[in-house]
């Protein structure tokens, strides 16, 4: 185990952490965690087994790798056995349960690593409160892809500042071919977009249509009829900063599938 990388990756995640709050410049108390791709990945990890942290913002990693990631080929190629001990090991599904921070989930509907049939059964794990943003193709990039989604800056200045944070989905559902979310925001929402697929097969390389959906600002609502064949869809909310706030995607099974 400890010539595992992911081993000394969460143990430098945590040595770094305990050394910023030793710091008599920082506030022990408002330390976020975040991190892309592989930095996603960890984060959940590193969130499941040190509790001290504030937040939590994995920007594309999940946990389930051994269900659907970029991955597959190479467990595939280490055999059963040996894959089988590495995902005990080191998938993030065997952490998250420990988590118990708020965290914001940040990721593209089309990411090629970190798929969103992995990612939703990821985000239930932790008994704690989730936030999520998934904008349809994201890339998938450091730089102001990964590093700058506003929602992880708007997590923070509501917990270390007390601003304003993200709108909140109390309530989703379909009901008679419509889909609908009720909401609360401390900000206004100015729009909100229905996303859909008609694709099956690989979540990596679904084709994703947007329209809008019809809001309520008053009521707390949103909705969006179901089109005729969708196998997935979920509803994005977007207030007046850009940050976006989605509720968990629906997955639909063809009939005679």
């Amino acid at each position: 185990m400890e010539d595992q990388w992911t081993y000394h990756a969460v143990s430098a995640a945590i040595l770094g952490h305990s050394f910023l709050r030793s710091l008599p410049e920082v506030d022990a108390e408002r330390i976020g965690l975040t991190g892309v791709s592989w930095g996603g990945y960890t984060t959940c990890i590193v969130a499941g087994v040190d509790q001290r942290f504030r937040f939590a913002a994995p920007v594309y990693g999940c946990g389930f790798l051994g269900l659907n990631s970029a991955w597959l080929e190479t467990f595939a190629t280490m055999g059963k056995e040996k894959a089988e001990k590495w995902l005990r090991m080191w998938d993030p599904s065997v952490y998250l349960p420990g988590a118990t921070m708020p965290f914001v989930w940040v990721t593209g509907t089309n990411d090629f690593a970190y798929p969103m049939d992995a990612l939703q059964p990821s985000y239930r794990l932790p008994k704690a409160e989730r936030t999520l943003a998934v904008r349809v193709r994201m890339e998938h990039a450091h730089g102001p892809a990964g590093e700058a989604p506003p929602e992880i800056l708007a997590m923070a200045e509501h917990l270390f500042r007390g601003k304003p944070g993200l709108a909140r989905i109390t309530k989703q559902g379909v009901r008679c071919g419509r889909s609908s979310v009720e909401f609360e925001s401390d900000v206004p929402i100015v729009s909100a977009e229905f996303n859909w697929t008609c694709d099956t097969g690989n979540w990596m390389t679904r084709n994703w249509e947007t329209a809008p959906a019809t809001l309520d600002v008053k009521a707390g609502k949103a909705s969006a009829k179901v089109p005729a064949g969708a196998t997935g869809h979920y509803i994005n909310l977007i207030d007046d900063r850009g940050c976006v706030v989605s509720s968990e995607h629906v997955a639909v099974e063809k009939k005679g599938k």
